[in-house]
């Protein structure tokens, strides 16, 4: 029996712009592992960005690579995403 399904890929980055020039890779994998990283993502509240395409440029890079320069553009569109997600949970839990 041939598998249509594609693996499910995730891809994790952390960025501290004291200890970082660009984001980090801290996790990846695809099957099981991926669904791994999305669960103890949502389980600790991290936001989570799909975008196949980028996932696919950053599975090519190792845990512990910074972004190459060229990924800058896409990845500061996920954080700002990301931010922006934040500020808004922010301003329901004040109300």
């Amino acid at each position: 029996m041939s598998q249509d399904k594609e693996l499910k890929k995730a891809i994790a980055l952390q960025y501290d712009q004291e200890k970082n020039q660009a984001p980090v890779v801290t996790a990846k994998g695809q099957g099981y592992i991926a669904e791994e990283i999305l669960n103890r993502a949502k389980a600790a509240d991290v936001p989570i960005q799909e975008d196949k395409s980028l996932v696919e440029m950053l599975a090519q890079l190792n845990i512990n690579d910074r972004i190459p320069e060229e990924l800058y553009q896409a990845v500061a569109e996920v954080f700002a995403y990301i931010y922006q997600i934040d500020l808004e949970q922010k301003k329901i839990i004040k109300k």
